[in-house]
């Protein structure tokens, strides 16, 4: 059987791997070796990440729809709010009050008002 050589192959898994690692500190992002290391460390914190991103961003909208609550009513809580939005029946999810909670004041003071006479 004939001989055969991988030169090329490996230099383009190797060129791959060291451009994903580029911008890496020190050799782990010349080193073949360690940038394979650095860069599945890499993806495995990317993974882990796309979903803690969701978690975070939930909280800061919940933090931001409960400061703008208190500020239009300081006895109202969030979880009250949020009740009150379940029994006048609006729909509007965290991602949109939280938004309407910074540019739009005036409509997100309407969305509370209309939940608190629900809760009464």
């Amino acid at each position: 059987m004939s001989r055969v050589k991988s030169g090329k192959v490996t230099h383009a898994r190797h060129r791959k791997v060291v451009k994903q690692a580029a911008g890496y500190y020190g050799a782990r992002s010349t080193n073949f070796r360690t940038a394979k290391q650095a860069v599945d460390k890499a993806l495995q914190y990317a993974t882990r990440d796309r979903k803690t991103r969701k978690r975070t961003f939930r909280a800061l909208w919940i933090q931001r729809i409960n400061a703008a609550v208190r500020e239009h009513d300081a006895s109202l809580t969030y979880s009250r709010f949020i009740n009150g939005l379940d029994r006048a029946g609006i729909e509007v999810d965290r991602k949109v009050l939280a938004d309407l909670a910074v540019r739009e004041p005036e409509a997100f003071g309407a969305i509370v008002a209309q939940a608190r006479s629900a809760l009464a």
